[in-house]
């Protein structure tokens, strides 16, 4: 079994979405370089021996089973795959993503390829304020101080700034920390297989809309103006118990959950299928229901052409979904589109997914996940 060793590193951003870049670098360094044990809080500081943009900045301790070449070998890989760019130019420059080996154990080493402890840790508070707050009592092995009197120490007088933004090891607890994420889309977006896939990778609890035991749905596909107002009031009742029933009860073992439906779907639908008087009676007796169900922190609306829609329609073979007209979907389209504008923008993200397959496609799965980290990312810049 190979040796484990404890290692500190710094993490700096300070180009494009920061607060993304922090976030991925941690989700990779926890897949390719070891487990991440701690990570500092996050500091704003303007940049360091440069003028540019201002640095997000944290520290994390590593636990590893790879040498300090491997490990480094690891790093220089990850700024690679987020877009770091090193120059051959003297001097420093604005970066997606800067991480520097601080130490690894107790080693010390100095040769063409990586010195340890890194020489610049007691010159630079960026690197101390947040190694403070993981190692206060880390010996440095060279100067023989521990963290917290290399800061008392350190002649860099930079001002920074504790931020409140919140980063994890894993994608569970990112998903842990939005708490309740629903998504929704169009008929035939792929809303509840995605749902399902987040829930099995990252264990939530699943609340999964039961249509299929709606039995108006096949007769309103065959005849809408007789059974639009039955089937609408149907689903609003049926929405409303389960949806406060699911998002109600308590489960030890999710850290939290995932829907494939909003209930103001019901609005959105009965808005294109009931008439006018019809849906103001509708309209009322909803609104007094939705103010009492729980609202997603995050809301993810699924979009595809109509003709793309159509053709995952057609491959499910639901037969009484098979008379759907092209104009019908282009109304629900609509009307998820008015409903977004009126929601939050900063809980609202809208993924285009008509040219991706995420169901089948590995590569187009992990692709909506990282916008939905680049998206929750942007959220919470300072």
């Amino acid at each position: 079994m190979a040796a484990s060793h404890t290692t500190y590193l710094s993490l700096g951003s300070n180009e494009g979405n920061r607060v993304y870049f922090l976030q991925k670098g941690l989700f990779l360094l926890q897949e390719k370089a070891g487990i991440i044990i701690k990570i500092s809080p996050v500091y704003e500081s303007p940049s360091w021996g440069f003028e540019a943009g201002d640095f997000l900045n944290i520290c994390i301790e590593l636990e590893t089973s790879l040498s300090p070449e491997e490990l480094l070998e690891k790093v220089l890989q990850i700024e690679h795959i987020l877009g770091r760019k090193r120059s051959s130019e003297e001097g420093y420059q604005s970066r997606t993503l800067d991480i520097d080996i601080l130490y690894f154990d107790n080693v010390i080493q100095e040769d063409d390829i990586l010195i340890l402890p890194h020489p610049g840790i007691a010159k630079r508070r960026f690197v101390l304020r947040p190694l403070a707050d993981i190692a206060p009592q880390f010996y440095h092995p060279v100067l023989e101080k521990d963290t917290r009197n290399l800061l008392q120490e350190c002649r860099d007088k930079s001002e920074l700034r504790k931020t409140n933004i919140s980063l994890h090891a894993h994608w569970e607890e990112k998903f842990a920390a939005l708490n309740f994420v629903t998504i929704e889309g169009n008929i035939g977006a792929g809303k509840t297989t995605l749902a399902q896939k987040i829930s099995e990778d990252y264990k939530a609890k699943l609340v999964l809309e039961r249509f299929a035991d709606n039995p108006f749905l096949p007769k309103f596909y065959e005849d809408q103006a007789r059974y639009a107002f039955p089937l609408e009031m149907s689903f609003m009742a049926d929405r409303y118990q389960q949806f406060t029933e699911d998002t109600t009860q308590f489960d030890l073992f999710k850290k939290f959950m995932v829907s494939d439906y909003d209930v103001y779907k019901s609005l959105i639908f009965a808005k294109i299928t009931l008439q006018p008087d019809e849906y103001l009676l509708y309209r009322k007796v909803f609104s007094l229901m939705y103010r009492e169900v729980r609202k997603p922190n995050l809301y993810i609306y699924l979009y595809q052409t109509t003709d793309r829609l159509l053709e995952n329609i057609k491959k499910r073979g639901r037969s009484y979904e098979q008379q759907i007209e092209p104009d019908y979907l282009e109304k629900i389209n609509k009307g998820y589109f008015d409903f977004i504008k009126s929601y939050p923008e900063q809980k609202t993200l809208i993924l285009d997914v008509s040219s991706i397959d995420f169901v089948h496609s590995t590569e187009d799965y992990h692709f909506v996940l990282d916008r939905i980290l680049d998206f929750t990312s942007r959220v919470q810049q300072p």
